[in-house]
């Protein structure tokens, strides 16, 4: 599944708000709309996005 899709899914199920999302996944506020657009994040930064969401899941009971 592309990243882009398992963040809108987030987004959906935490109600989240997508430049709080991008604030705290990878400090650009901006991050979620560039996608939206077209970027392409490197491994890393996709790595680092799941990782956020996986230990929001467990935080947060979802």
């Amino acid at each position: 599944m592309p990243l882009l899709r398992k963040i809108e899914i987030f987004l959906n199920e935490t109600g989240m708000a997508w430049t709080r999302f991008g604030r705290l996944a990878v400090r650009d506020p901006r991050f979620v709309q560039d996608l939206r657009n077209g970027r392409e994040p490197g491994k890393t930064v996709s790595e680092r996005v799941e990782y956020f969401m996986r230990l929001w899941r467990a935080d947060h009971g979802r």
